[in-house]
């Protein structure tokens, strides 16, 4: 199938709160600055978020990237706690989705195939045999339109692609809109939609890079995690789902009580094997399409936590495995070994072709939604 060329529609536009007086605090404020430009010469900015307590997002409207989120530690100490790049030019090159809003489909779809109303779709076959993260051209590296939120008090920034029917072999044309806010309760909200021309599939989600030591200062593996999931879904040696729900009990992916993620990371589970650490969906617990509690991740050293909620169905936890020193990211700094773990709240992998998995089809007329947040308070020490 021949790809159209994307259409990038363009309006920019920001929820800014106004002054306050002396001896108040400092309300909930939204800039904007020029980010560079791609190889095109497409314009890029980068819009920072900040709340009354001084925590602060930047995001780019290229690929929709979380660029950097500065969260206090138990002392109060800001870091940066999402791996990335100081400037456009590394989310140009090569990189692991650093921060991007991954569509039309996250995570993988095997033999880059699908079939939908009787018809055969063929897709950019981009991770080995299989299609990943939305092929070799996907949300991740768009320049998406940027328009103004409603005014409520907290900052926040509307981002819009088009994506034109047959662009990297999915039917129809599809819109789709990410709005970003930063609340006064120091969470960072992500709420997705999205509308076709034609039946489709849509799995939208955010591939983020955590380390809530900050991003950069060592690896993952003493954060301990807790994971709202009864069962996960077991894979194949190429990461794709078997079809079988598999109960966490007994396993090294029982996450219902908290552990550290290296306690059980290198033990001899096929599964890990397969993974080469931890790649895989999470089955939540509860109803999908309420927002509900995913996971829950401590840091020991600086205190830092972020609890995750969501209305999806699953999560991919993954352990940054494939990391391996030579991106060098924000201050120059080698992001090693499993110097991040990512949450991609999702609905399962390779769904087109799995009936018994939750629906991903999105029709004319219907609207994709979805919701997730980020939430960050700091623990005392123990």
């Amino acid at each position: 199938m021949q790809l159209t060329a994307t259409v990038i529609l363009l309006s920019i536009s920001l929820a800014v709160t106004g002054c306050n007086r002396p001896g108040e605090r400092a309300a909930a404020a939204a800039t904007v600055r020029k980010f560079g430009k791609t190889a095109k010469g497409e314009p890029v900015q980068l819009y920072t978020l900040r709340n009354s307590k001084g925590v602060e997002a930047s995001i780019t409207n290229y690929g929709a990237i979380l660029v950097s989120l500065k969260v206090p530690d138990r002392n109060g100490n800001l870091a940066d706690v999402v791996l990335g790049f100081d400037s456009l030019d590394g989310y140009l090159g090569e990189h692991p989705y650093f921060g991007a809003v991954i569509g039309r489909y996250g995570n993988r779809i095997a033999g880059g195939r699908f079939v939908l109303d009787g018809v055969e779709y063929k897709l950019a076959r981009n991770n080995g045999e299989n299609h990943l993260h939305g092929g070799v051209r996907g949300f991740d590296k768009a320049v998406w339109s940027v328009k103004k939120p409603r005014a409520d008090g907290d900052a926040g920034v509307e981002l819009t692609y088009l994506s034109e029917d047959g662009e990297e072999g999915y039917p129809g044309s599809l819109t789709a809109t990410v709005r970003y806010t930063l609340t006064g309760d120091n969470e960072l909200r992500l709420d997705y939609e999205a509308t076709a021309s034609k039946p489709t599939v849509v799995n939208l989600t955010n591939h983020s890079y955590f380390n809530l030591a900050g991003a950069g200062n060592g690896d993952i593996l003493a954060h301990r995690v807790r994971i709202n999931a009864d069962n996960f879904t077991p894979v194949d040696q190429g990461l794709i789902p078997t079809g079988e729900l598999r109960p966490v009990t007994g396993t090294p992916f029982d996450f219902r009580q908290p552990h550290a993620i290296g306690e059980r990371i290198g033990g001899k589970d096929q599964q890990l094997v397969f993974g080469k650490g931890y790649d895989h969906n999470f089955v939540l617990n509860g109803s999908a399409g309420s927002l509900r509690s995913a996971a829950r991740v401590t840091e020991p050293g600086s205190g830092r936590v972020v609890e995750v909620l969501t209305t999806e169905p699953g999560v991919q936890f993954y352990t940054g495995n494939f990391l391996d020193g030579t991106i060098r990211g924000k201050g120059g700094a080698a992001y090693g070994h499993r110097y991040g773990f990512c949450l991609e709240t999702q609905h399962f992998p390779d769904s087109p072709n799995q009936p018994q998995f939750p629906s991903v089809v999105l029709r004319p007329g219907a609207k994709y939604q979805s919701t997730t947040v980020y939430k960050f308070s700091a623990e005392a020490a123990r």
